[in-house]
């Protein structure tokens, strides 16, 4: 577990399954005496590394294609 705020940060957790949602993927791990949990991939060691900063050109690109399928396909209104 990797996401600073977490309970579990920094522990290492048996994962029992994995479930795909969407593009990510769901870790369901034994966690403990919190019974089992699910953890998306980016907040474990398996997601990918975290950018130097929030808002890399990847996620703008991302934020950009997201905003322009709710819409419609008609582009990010202004």
């Amino acid at each position: 577990m990797t996401h600073p705020f977490h309970p579990l940060c920094g522990e290492r957790l048996e994962v029992l399954f994995v479930r795909r949602v969407g593009a990510g993927r769901i870790y369901v791990c034994e966690g403990g005496l919190l019974g089992s949990v699910g953890l998306p991939e980016d907040a474990t060691d398996r997601g990918p590394e975290p950018a130097e900063r929030p808002l890399s050109i990847e996620v703008l690109a991302a934020l950009v294609a997201l905003l322009s399928d709710l819409n419609g396909g008609r582009g990010v209104a202004r």
